[in-house]
């Protein structure tokens, strides 16, 4: 039998994750590295992540580098808005004759965000960042912050950028 995603999440104790979707820190090196003068992160950190066709992952963009693992539900599409302005999906599920992949890396300084397509499903998934996660590497955006950059994936842009950042 199938386990929804309320399952998943009172099991794993997941909480909502500001960009959409529902998460947990799993793991925190304890070991830390020097990222730049200021500033110090652990080596990697990693979440489980719970993401539905109706709490996608909004656009955002991360200083490092961040691993994506396919675990259980519906395939997940990971939208990647690259600097040079080139869109790219990645499609992360079990299905690898039809494309899927069990793990993907959304480079660091991508923007990106996860769809679930599949009506009333979800996608359970682990994201590893290296050097570690800290929301001061974290960004969001509006759409209209996303518009001149990217000004020919308007579609994707008005389905996973917010129209007001929440408060985070």
């Amino acid at each position: 039998m199938e386990k929804s995603q309320n399952y998943w999440i009172e099991q794993l104790g997941l909480e909502p994750h500001p960009e959409g979707g529902y998460f947990k820190q799993l793991l925190c090196s304890e070991e830390i590295i020097q990222t730049a003068p200021n500033e110090k992160r652990p080596y990697y950190t990693s979440i489980h992540f719970l993401l539905t066709d109706e709490s996608p992952s909004h656009f955002h963009r991360l200083k490092s580098d961040e691993v994506w693992y396919y675990h259980t539900g519906s395939s997940l599409c990971v939208h990647l808005l690259h600097p040079n302005g080139h869109y790219e999906t990645i499609r992360l599920g079990n299905d690898i004759e039809r494309g899927e992949v069990l793990q993907a890396v959304v480079p660091k300084n991508t923007i990106f965000g996860s769809t679930v397509d599949k009506a009333n499903d979800f996608a359970l998934v682990s994201c590893m960042v290296s050097p570690g996660f800290d929301y001061q590497d974290f960004e969001l955006f509006t759409k209209e912050q996303l518009y001149s950059a990217y000004p020919a994936h308007r579609d994707i842009i008005d389905r996973l950028a917010y129209d007001r950042l929440p408060d985070q």
